[in-house]
């Protein structure tokens, strides 16, 4: 049955990554995070109800686990292909594995630590391959905030597997995302703050335009670099503009989260299995990202993702 449900949760999840993407071509990064949460936490509120302390205090720490790991996720969006960043969160089932054999001392197969190897492999070329998808500065930036992404989610799978064996499924998934949303709504305040705290005055640019020609077109050149840079940021200072994609991003991520919670919570589940076929949401992600933003270098990464999928299937063999 725990199986079934991580196949369900995978299906919604590739999905819940290619309306990740729709709804960031109109607003920023906190913006979607902050809507789609506070939505899917409205739809989860009926099962609030208060606990221990040291629960809430469990819950807070995975929900700081889980913002940083969506933040630097989305913003990684943002600056690579969605095909890229699909395939490359794809590996995150390998560093649970190896994590677990570091952490809990479960040991690996043959057939795993293959599989384990292939992946990286897939990796190592799929990375070559991005190369040709964006400038050097924006493709660093956005593997930077991709290796976080990754880095915490591990953290968090990780962290599931120790509150779940004495939380129910509802009240971890109702209280985290409350956390995360009032995490999210921090951030922003706290962005904005130092936003206007920082801001310099208007009269700057007639200073900038008053001097000399060459200083006049100087100014306007590193202006204009600076605005460049800003459209890549992690969040835009644009007003917000409100988007029905926001609302299919919530049911979706509320749907994938509870199957996943719920297939956590069996008897027999295995997490490292759990994390592996819920990562063949890649597929959808793929697919979707080739067809609907018509996305490049597909052919070149087609093939890594077949080797991606080949390492994953050794994986989910040998830990079957």
């Amino acid at each position: 049955m725990w199986l079934f449900l991580a196949v369900l949760s995978a299906i919604l999840l590739g999905l819940y990554d290619v309306a990740k993407k729709q709804a960031l071509r109109k607003n920023g990064v906190l913006a979607v995070l902050l809507v789609a949460t506070a939505f899917s936490t409205l739809f989860v509120s009926p099962f609030l109800r208060i606990g221990p302390l040291t629960d809430h205090l469990q819950l807070l720490l995975k929900a700081v686990m889980v913002t940083a790991s969506w933040v630097s996720g989305l913003a990684a969006l943002k600056l690579l292909p969605l095909t890229t960043v699909s395939t490359f969160k794809g590996s995150r089932p390998v560093f649970v594995v190896l994590f677990s054999v570091l952490l809990f001392g479960e040991r690996l197969n043959w057939m795993q630590w293959l599989g384990v190897a292939v992946v990286l492999g897939a990796l190592f070329l799929l990375g070559h391959t991005s190369r040709k998808d964006a400038s050097a500065e924006v493709r660093r930036s956005g593997f930077i905030f991709l290796g976080i992404s990754i880095l915490t989610g591990v953290a968090s799978a990780l962290y599931d597997k120790h509150i779940m064996s004495s939380l129910e499924p509802l009240f971890v998934q109702s209280w985290t995302n409350l956390f995360i949303t009032l995490l999210l709504a921090l951030s922003i305040l706290v962005k904005r703050s130092f936003r206007s705290f920082g801001q310099r005055p208007q009269d700057d640019n007639k200073d900038c335009h008053s001097e000399r020609s060459e200083e006049s077109l100087s100014c306007h050149s590193e202006r204009s670099e600076e605005s460049s840079s800003e459209e890549s940021s992690i969040e835009e200072s644009s007003p917000f503009r409100w988007d029905w994609t926001l609302l299919l991003v919530a049911v979706l991520i509320t749907g994938a989260d509870m199957l996943y919670f719920f297939a956590l919570n069996e008897p027999d589940a295995m997490l490292s299995i759990i994390s592996t076929v819920r990562r063949t949401s890649i597929i959808v992600t793929f697919i979707c990202g080739a067809v609907l933003f018509k996305e490049g270098n597909i052919k070149e990464k087609s093939l890594n993702l077949l080797l991606m999928a080949a390492g994953l299937a050794l994986l989910l063999f040998g830990s079957a």
